[in-house]
């Protein structure tokens, strides 16, 4: 769902962008409550593992396929607002390096793919796990639920702002028709590598989920053919419980997915690509401002082996976000260090 610069006219893109840059102040000053001496190191990795997966399109309709958004995602495991952060690093990686998603159209990229899949997955999220028993399956459920929401919902978005500022005549009742629907299956191939990934992580580390704490319910043991809560287990000190594990797995899964499984990805054109060329909307696209990019195309210039320069391409983008995302969070974690001391 990338947006290219042309589909947006100036003023819309504009606006968009004062939305954009809104948020991400809003984002960076929430994110000081959610990301502590457990998560801030992670924050980085899930914008990496983000940036991986996208590369990974699968088939989901005859000549359309999908790919990750990752909003729904990067909210439950790190929290909504450290989510937002993480797909926007991965958006303005992938614009100035790979030239993919116009830089005029950043802001329109940040607040569909970002903000709208952030939010509107984590409210459905919270809403679900307040109903659902306060189990780890319930959040797994949940979290699929809540990202096979969000992939129509930016669809839905993107046509609102296309109605508004789009630079083709085109019926809006057709995108809206072609953008939904394809998204819908998009939505369900989010919904299962979502709620694998967070099933995952909970099931090594499910202190390091942000969406599943406090939600464990008590162990009950039996006395006197009654049942009663268990004492309580005495808490492992953070620093005992290293996450350099989860961190080295994490990263190496994601070098793998972007180095290697990536050259396996469908080729067809993404859900907007294809709404773009069937209604004419692709006519106005205009030329990548980073086009002449050395990894633009998600390929190393120069080197003629698509096997190679692809997963070069995939393992560099893995590497620059990792180090930009940790960079943004661990400031964001100073500051509140900072924050917490004058507090004191």
């Amino acid at each position: 769902m990338h947006v290219p610069d042309g589909f947006i006219n100036a003023p819309t893109s504009a606006v968009t962008g004062v939305i954009a840059a809104g948020a991400l102040a809003v984002s960076l000053r929430g994110a000081r409550r959610e990301l502590d001496e457990r998560t801030a190191p992670l924050a980085g990795l899930v914008a990496a593992f983000i940036f991986a997966v996208q590369m990974l399109n699968f088939p989901v309709a005859a000549g359309t396929s999908g790919h990750l958004l990752g909003g729904a995602l990067a909210a439950i495991l790190v929290g909504p607002y450290t989510g937002v952060l993480c797909v926007s690093v991965v958006l303005l990686m992938q614009g100035i390096l790979f030239a993919d998603g116009g830089l005029t159209a950043l802001g329109v990229n940040i607040t569909d793919m970002a903000i709208v899949t952030t939010v509107v997955a984590y409210a459905v999220f919270r809403g679900l796990v307040q109903v659902l028993p306060r189990t780890r399956r319930s959040v797994t459920v949940a979290s699929f639920v809540a990202a096979l929401v969000s992939v129509p919902a930016a669809a839905v978005v993107f046509t609102a702002i296309y109605a508004v500022g789009g630079t083709t005549d085109v019926s809006i009742g057709k995108v809206a028709t072609a953008m939904i629907g394809v998204h819908v299956l998009i939505g369900i191939g989010e919904a299962v590598i979502t709620a694998l990934t967070v099933g995952a992580v909970i099931a090594v580390r499910p202190d390091l989920v942000h969406g599943a704490r406090g939600l464990q319910q008590r162990l009950k043991l039996r006395v006197g053919g009654e049942l009663v809560d268990a004492p309580a287990a005495e808490p492992v000190p953070v620093a005992a419980r290293s996450h350099r594990g989860m961190w080295i797995t994490g990263l190496v899964t994601s070098l793998v997915l972007a180095g290697f499984v990536s050259f396996y990805a469908s080729a067809n054109p993404d859900g907007l690509e294809k709404v773009a060329t069937d209604q004419g909307i692709s006519q106005k696209a205009k030329p990548h401002t980073a086009s002449d990019s050395p990894l633009a195309g998600y390929g190393v210039k120069d080197i003629g082996d698509a096997r190679l320069s692809g997963g070069l391409a995939g393992v560099i983008g893995v590497g620059v976000t990792v180090v930009a995302g940790s960079a943004v969070f661990w400031a964001v974690r100073r500051r509140r260090a900072g924050d917490t001391a004058s507090v004191a």
